[in-house]
């Protein structure tokens, strides 16, 4: 049984070919080096459960894309725009939902969907701001990705 593999690398690669992405990483947010400046902009994929239907098997997880706000920049739009604040933490909010939007827009009609994965439900995103190190701002996305699961077994022979 591959598709756990598959499903991993599939969002790997769609996340790490984003022009605004420098890393992509799994598992617990908490082993990931957040002090290293040099990994930013980030995403990060937790897998949080997985649900099995007649021959589907549907993945639940989140994307978390996150970058650091830089309180020093000179923001230019400041001046003409208040509302965007004196630092890039705009930007950045805006960048990181374009992340995401572009990866579950590959699932709806883009390369992933081509792969065999369907969105199951409605994705839903939350901004987050200082939630871990480094002045962090971004979005974190739930999405429920169904796929077919040919590897149902019974009595240790699979069926279809």
């Amino acid at each position: 049984m591959k598709e756990y593999y598959d499903l991993i690398d599939n969002i790997y690669n769609t996340l790490i070919s984003d022009n605004s992405i420098n890393t992509v990483t799994s598992g617990d947010i908490f082993d990931v080096d957040l002090s290293k400046q040099t990994i930013f902009p980030l995403a990060h994929l937790i897998i949080s459960d997985i649900s099995f239907g007649q021959g589907l098997m549907t993945f639940t997880f989140n994307v978390i894309a996150m970058d650091i706000v830089d309180e020093h920049k000179d923001n230019k739009q400041s001046t003409n725009n208040p509302q965007y604040l004196s630092d890039n933490k705009q930007d950045v909010l805006n960048t990181m939902l374009s992340v995401i939007n572009r990866l579950q827009g590959s699932v709806r009609q883009g390369s992933l969907n081509d792969e065999g994965y369907e969105i199951s439900g409605t994705p839903s995103a939350s901004q987050f701001e200082d939630r871990f190190e480094n002045l962090l701002t971004g979005w974190s996305l739930t999405m429920s990705i169904e796929m077919r699961n040919d590897n149902v077994t019974f009595g240790g022979t699979a069926c279809d």
